[in-house]
């Protein structure tokens, strides 16, 4: 049986924390388990080998984010802890080998920076199981089929590791950071959250794109797509950690309270509320502004599109390209910065009336303005100012009692 192993950052930063690693992998050896580990970058910014510390070795590293050499660049804080962590095992007498992602057999497109994975071919990586070895595997690059290296992304090394357990069938794949698994809320922000023994797929990937650091929501896709079970657990302790799976069993709610409607709150901050005072049946002007959006890269997020305004949200790192765009087309708007986008996501809202009425009320109680809501079958979403985002967010976690 193979498992597939992922150990981030704060994981391999110490010797002492990968010395952790090596009792966890002979404990899943003598489990019966043949580990493939996955490693990221030793620890983070202003640690000498973390993926941020070699992007500002270069001069001016925002101008080339997408380019070849800053991927080949980022990518050799993997490589290096790769050949750390291996080196430890064979001291420990563990029979073990250092790989990059292509030599993984991960393919990817050229888009450098955030390449699209095309294929996985885990020969290698078999053959290596079958001769004795554990794999130790760069997280978060692969390579093109012109054969450059390549990067997946921000949380790319959750990639490599889902990807790996579909490709080999593995038992499960195992993501270790430096927290107790999955919580209802950021314990940096709201003390009362606590971890979520087991959450859904659906879930999951939702609390990560709307925030939820623990996990990256593209490794949720592949392992849902793949039907491969994810835990999140913590290097440091035996607690259980999370189990995502799509075979949960949630425990029964009474719809006509606020006991356990959400599964958890995520809130993402640096976002800006852009209003355009733009006629609905100005299509040419429509068609250019989203042309030019697209090529700026620019995503909108919670869009209530009316006659004759449109109202949308996008990240604030990309205000100076949409203001540049919008004066080029002489569009008349406002855009209101510092702002903070809180979500409540849980799969049993679905149906029910009145939770939105239910989350408005007890904002108003708590004296905190919402500029813009959206929802889906899974989620309400609020916009607050960000001085009200902490606020908003125990309001809510206390409220519904998660």
């Amino acid at each position: 049986m193979i498992k597939v192993m992922k150990f981030g950052g704060t994981s391999v930063a110490t010797e002492k924390s990968r010395l952790r690693i090596v009792d966890r992998v002979k404990q899943e050896i003598n489990k019966g388990f043949k580990p493939v580990l996955v490693v990221s970058a030793i620890g983070r910014l202003g640690d000498p080998y973390a993926t941020d510390t070699l992007i500002n070795l270069l001069i001016e590293p925002n101008k080339a984010l997408e380019s070849r050499d800053l991927d080949l660049l980022m990518s050799c804080g993997e490589t290096i802890s790769t050949v750390v962590v291996s080196n430890l095992f064979q001291s420990h007498g563990i029979k073990s080998i250092a790989i990059t992602g292509f030599q993984a057999g991960i393919l990817t497109n050229d888009r450098y920076g955030n390449a699209d994975v095309q294929s996985v071919n885990p020969a290698r990586i078999l053959q290596l199981i079958e001769e004795g070895f554990i794999p130790i595997v760069a997280g978060f690059q692969g390579i093109s089929q012109s054969g450059d290296i390549t990067t997946l992304g921000r949380g790319g090394s959750d990639t490599t590791a889902a990807l790996l357990g579909v490709a080999l069938d593995a038992e499960e794949v195992e993501i270790y950071t430096d927290v107790d698994g999955v919580m209802t809320a950021d314990p940096r922000l709201v003390p009362n959250a606590h971890v979520i023994d087991s959450i859904a797929f659906s879930e999951i990937y939702q609390m990560a794109i709307d925030g939820a650091k623990v996990v990256d929501y593209k490794a949720v896709s592949i392992a849902m797509e793949g039907n491969k079970n994810l835990r999140i657990k913590n290097t440091f302790n035996d607690t259980k950690g999370t189990l995502i799976s799509e075979n949960i069993e949630y425990e029964a709610v009474d719809y006509n309270s606020d006991y356990l409607l959400f599964t958890a709150f995520t809130h993402k901050n640096h976002i800006l509320q852009v209003t355009l005072f733009i006629s609905g049946h100005e299509e040419t002007i429509n068609e250019r502004l989203l042309d030019n959006f697209e090529k700026a890269g620019i995503s909108m997020d919670m869009i209530n599109f009316f006659t004759e305004e449109k109202i949308f949200t996008v990240h604030d790192s990309k205000k100076e390209a949409l203001i540049e765009i919008l004066e080029d087309l002489s569009i008349p708007y406002q855009v209101v910065d510092q702002l903070s986008k809180i979500t409540a996501v849980g799969h049993r809202i679905h149906g029910i009336p009145g939770v939105m009425k239910r989350i408005i009320v007890a904002l108003s109680k708590a004296h905190i303005e919402i500029l813009q809501t959206s929802d889906s079958n899974t989620t309400i979403s609020c916009l607050v100012k960000t001085e009200d985002a902490v606020k908003a967010l125990n309001t809510l976690h206390d409220t519904f009692k998660i």
